[in-house]
Order: structure tokens, then C-alpha cells, then sequence
């Protein structure tokens, strides 16, 4: 079914070959109320009563065909890592779940690796759900408890005048000055993070720049575009409240005008180490690997912050599959490695169920 599912080449928001094909494994497969709804997400439920969980992965590949072949224990396409490997492993997990272990909302989610247009219309419903579990590679023996937020910031950089480029000193250089701005307010945004881990420190990237009118004069205006990634001991809010004063004082100490706006903004987002979901996934891999899983903070942004600040529930991120295969050329994912991510997932149900009647 996995290989089946590589040969459907499914960009964001052109999923719908990949919507039908899992529309029609769920019926296969007993699941009921199938839908696929306006932005093209499929939404199918199995089972009955708490605990209510939600397992997502998104249906979306990044442009760029791989083909389809096995090679031993490999299987080669795109999307075999990021992600139809987690996402399949979460459908048939659901299928093996007794009728009366809990009840299972899977989704294929469209346009992950767009605009989010799949979970930003999914969390706009009347999500009845306790858990979710975000469908991405982690490997089997890694999942992932947290995500950086993200502050995009748009700066306006505007000198007082321009000239002609051949007499360069008569005015400020806008597109200079925006690199010396950025670099000062990196600084800034940077300092007393001494021995902070890499997933706990507050990065800033200059990841976009856009200036002059003419190759022999002098740009007046420049813009440029800011990725900020905030640790989970901070806010968007808290992190905005510094830039807007940094901002003020380098305008002033470098003589210019400099004015920003908010591009994107997500929270960070931190599941519960003690949450029946967490100690669920703690034991469903020592089932299956017989070790106990590492449990990660990445320093990316995910789906899962969006849905777990919005509920205010538990949410993990898991997945069979290499994260560093994703969006590569020959994208891979060892067969075994699914299958048993498979068992991951159906243990993982199991004990959730258990360890959530006993919180209650």
C-alpha cells in the first residue's frame, strides 16, 4: 500500500489522487464518516469511546519526482520519508485498533509543505479530540515533545536620500544599512543564551532582501525579511515586545528610518513529559525496540504547534522514516523500519487507552 501510495504524485493542493486512494483503504478498512472536505483534507473514524485521538499526516510532497523502486530493505520515492511512511503506518495502526479501544480521527492533511491550508481549516472545526499525533519521520526510537514558534518579521529600511553611485558618500546605502540593521538586531535578539542547547536558544535569520531601482544609483529603500525561531520558555509576544524596542534604538543610532511588520507568527508549542500520550509512545517503543525512545525538541515549527495551543491538549510528533532523507533526491525509507513503526503505533494505542481511563 506504501509503494501504491509513492506512485501518486501528490504536490501541495494537487492531493486529490491521494485523498481518493485513502478514501477508499478506510472503507476497505471499516473506518466510517469518510469525507474529504473543502480544502481536500480526508477525515475517517474508527472505534468508539475515550480516549478520543487524532493521528495526522499530511498527503503533500515537495516538487521533484523520485521513482518508485526496492532495493533490499529500501523503498525509493518521494514522499517514502516525508511523509506517506508515517502516514500510512498511522492508518493501518488505526485499523488494527479493537472497535472498543478508543476512537481514532485519521487524517491526510493537504499543503504541509505550502501554506498549511489543510490544518489551518482542520483546527476551524469542532475538534472533539483528548491527543494528536503529527505523522512526520523521527525514526523509531525519537519523538518529538516540542517545536520551536516562529516570528517571520518584514523590515523597511529607508535612507534620507540617494546618489549617484560614482559619489557613493553623499548618502547612506539602504540596502548596507539593512545588512548592518539585521546583523545588530540578530545580536541583540542573541545575547545571554551562554550554554543554552541549540533547541533552546532564541536564532534569528536573514532568509530574504530586496532594494535599488538602478545599477548606478544608491538604493533609498530596502526590505528585508527576518526568520526568528523562539525556544518553548518564550513567547511570540515576549520576543515582539524586544524587537520593537531594538528596532527604535538602532533606527536612531544608525540615523535612518526602519519600520517592521509580522509576516507569520506561531507559538511554541511543548507536550506534557508526564501526559498519557507521552508515557503511551515511552512504552510502545520499548515494546517494540526494547529500549526507551529519546524525546526530542526540534527547532523547526510545526502543524503540532498550532493544533496544541489552540486545544490545549497533548501532541506528539512520530514517524517511521529518516528526517534527513526528506526532500532529497533519492528520498528513501527502510521497509522494516515502517512495518515496525506500524507496531509502534498500535502499541502505543493500546497502553494510551489504559493510561487515559486511569487519569480519569
Amino acid at each position: 500500500m506504501l509503494e501504491k501510495a509513492l506512485r501518486l504524485y501528490t504536490p501541495s493542493m494537487a492531493e486529490k489522487p491521494m485523498a481518493e486512494f485513502l478514501a477508499d483503504k478506510c472503507d476497505d478498512l471499516g473506518f466510517e464518516d469518510i469525507t474529504i472536505d473543502d480544502v481536500g483534507n480526508i477525515i475517517a473514524t474508527r472505534g468508539s469511546g475515550p480516549p478520543h485521538v487524532m493521528l495526522c499526516g499530511h498527503m503533500d510532497v515537495v516538487p521533484g519526482k523520485v521513482r518508485v523502486r526496492r532495493d533490499g530493505d529500501r523503498l525509493y520515492g518521494r514522499g517514502a520519508s516525508d511523509a506517506k511512511a508515517p502516514l500510512m503506518a498511522m492508518l493501518f495502526a488505526a485499523a488494527a485498533m479493537p472497535h472498543d479501544g478508543g476512537t481514532v480521527k485519521f487524517v491526510g492533511a493537504v499543503d504541509e509543505e505550502g501554506n498549511a491550508t489543510g490544518i489551518k481549516h482542520l483546527v476551524k472545526q469542532d475538534l472533539d479530540v483528548d491527543y494528536a499525533v503529527f505523522g512526520e519521520p523521527s525514526g523509531l526510537r525519537q519523538v518529538t515533545i516540542a517545536y520551536k514558534g516562529r516570528l517571520a518579521i518584514n523590515l523597511r529600511i529607508s535612507a534620507e536620500d540617494s546618489s549617484h553611485a560614482s559619489a557613493p558618500w553623499l548618502s547612506k546605502n539602504a540596502i548596507e544599512e539593512a545588512m548592518l540593521f539585521c546583523g545588530a538586531l540578530r545580536e541583540e535578539l542573541g545575547t545571554g543564551q551562554e550554554g543554552r542547547s541549540k533547541g533552546m536558544m532564541l536564532t534569528s535569520a536573514l532568509t530574504e532582501i530586496k532594494g535599488g531601482t538602478s545599477h548606478n544609483v544608491t538604493p533609498k529603500e530596502c526590505e528585508a525579511v527576518m526568520d526568528i525561531r523562539v525556544p518553548v520558555d518564550a513567547t511570540c509576544k515576549g520576543v515582539e515586545e524586544r524587537i520593537s524596542k531594538s528596532v527604535k534604538r538602532i533606527s536612531r543610532e544608525r540615523g535612518i528610518e526602519a519600520f517592521y511588520s509580522i509576516l507569520d507568527e506561531t507559538d511554541p508549542f511543548e507536550a506534557p513529559h508526564d501526559s498519557p500520550l507521552v508515557r503511551s509512545f515511552n512504552l510502545g517503543v520499548m515494546d517494540v525496540e526494547k529500549c526507551r525512545p529519546t524525546l526530542i525538541r526540534k527547532t523547526g515549527t510545526g502543524d503540532m504547534n498550532v493544533v496544541g495551543n489552540r486545544l490545549g491538549i497533548p501532541v506528539v510528533t512520530y514517524g517511521p522514516g529518516d528526517p534527513h532523507q526528506a526532500h532529497t533526491i533519492n528520498e528513501m525509507v527502510s521497509i522494516s523500519e515502517y512495518l515496525s513503526g506500524i507496531e509502534v503505533l498500535k502499541r502505543m494505542l493500546h497502553h494510551l487507552k489504559r493510561l487515559h481511563e486511569r487519569k480519569r
